[in-house]
């Protein structure tokens, strides 16, 4: 730690190459950041391993009950593959981490050949999502973890969706919205995720898309190992679900979307001994998928109204064709449908 504390003082300062010599550190390389402002850095030590250093603001005040630090030791708990820790200095930011490689889900279904192979890797990975919404959930856990008191309840859903309405049409787009047809839109949502906010709740990830999965190589095969997930909270368990199969970076056909959703129903199922009422789960899954979605946009917009960063600008034609494809199956908001897209294209 004390080798990492001197490398971070050398980088602040502009001259990182000044750790060297009696230093364990072979070299450093700076990684690219995800839409977060942290950093990265892949570690070389001169004994041949490697591990990734996380920078962010000082955590001092929180020390260990820092929210990545506390879920990463509550999933483990659960039984959930997640990065492991390797040291941590809260005082200059940093955090140790295990290096898992730089393929991510998304990065990994570029090779695949098959619509089999790709549903077997998602099927690992809602393996993952079965144990942490049945295991990591406050029912299993005596764990009085910050996050169970945070919820996508239905204040918290319309505020996402309020967030779109800023970032996306009214900065971004620079749209004006006739009154009454905003006020249809954000009465259509209102009833929308006073449906979701109803629902039975999980410990859900919140981010849980194809960059949030990593896949390296495992004992037995490939770990996929979930990542970034500092900002869970409780919510429908279809919240990660459609996080996952109604992704902004990775299309996947309806027919594997439908095998997937039952292949989760059926491993919940055998893990808690309760059951799913499939009509009223896909409903759920299909109406959380339009609200995620509409939020994502939110998200990319703002990062480049606040940043400057147009990365996530190219994934909003694919997220919105995720909302008009869903839409499309409910014609009681086809009007929705229709402002929404009428805001967007014209």
């Amino acid at each position: 730690q004390k080798q990492i504390r001197s490398w971070a003082e050398s980088y602040d300062r502009g001259s990182p190459e000044a750790v060297s010599g009696a230093s364990s550190i072979a070299s450093v390389f700076k990684l690219p950041g995800d839409a977060s402002t942290r950093q990265y850095f892949r570690i070389f030590w001169k004994d041949g391993k490697t591990s990734i250093l996380m920078r962010m603001e000082s955590f001092a005040s929180e020390g260990n009950g820092l929210s990545f630090i506390a879920i990463q030791q509550h999933l483990a708990r659960a039984g959930v593959d997640v990065p492991e820790i390797l040291d941590i200095d809260p005082e200059r930011g940093t955090l140790l981490l295990e290096d898992l490689g730089d393929v991510t889900l998304l990065r990994r279904l570029q090779d695949v050949s098959s619509a089999e192979t790709e549903r077997h890797l998602y099927e690992q990975v809602i393996d993952e999502l079965v144990a942490m919404h049945a295991n990591a959930s406050p029912a299993k856990s005596a764990n009085g973890l910050p996050a169970f008191k945070l919820a996508f309840d239905h204040e918290k859903l319309m505020w996402e969706v309020n967030f779109t309405f800023e970032h996306f049409y009214d900065t971004y787009l620079k749209r004006t919205i006739l009154t009454e047809d905003r006020s249809h839109m954000l009465g259509a949502f209102s009833e929308i995720c006073t449906m979701l906010a109803a629902e039975p709740r999980v410990f859900t990830h919140r981010d849980f898309h194809s960059r949030n999965v990593m896949v390296t190589a495992g004992e037995s095969g490939e770990r996929l190992v979930m990542i970034d997930f500092q900002d869970a909270r409780m919510g429908p368990a279809q919240y990660d679900l459609a996080s996952l199969l109604k992704d902004s970076y990775y299309q996947l056909e309806e027919s594997q979307i439908e095998r997937l959703l039952d292949y989760y129903v059926v491993s919940w199922e055998a893990k808690t001994g309760e059951r799913v009422d499939r009509g009223q789960f896909r409903k759920v899954f299909d109406m959380m998928s339009v609200q995620r979605n509409f939020k994502a946009i939110g998200s990319f917009a703002s990062f480049e109204n606040r940043r400057g960063n147009a990365t996530y600008l190219k994934y909003i034609g694919n997220t919105f064709e995720n909302i008009r494809r869903t839409l499309l199956r409910y014609p009681n908001y086809s009007r929705l449908r229709e402002l929404l897209f009428h805001y967007y294209y014209f």
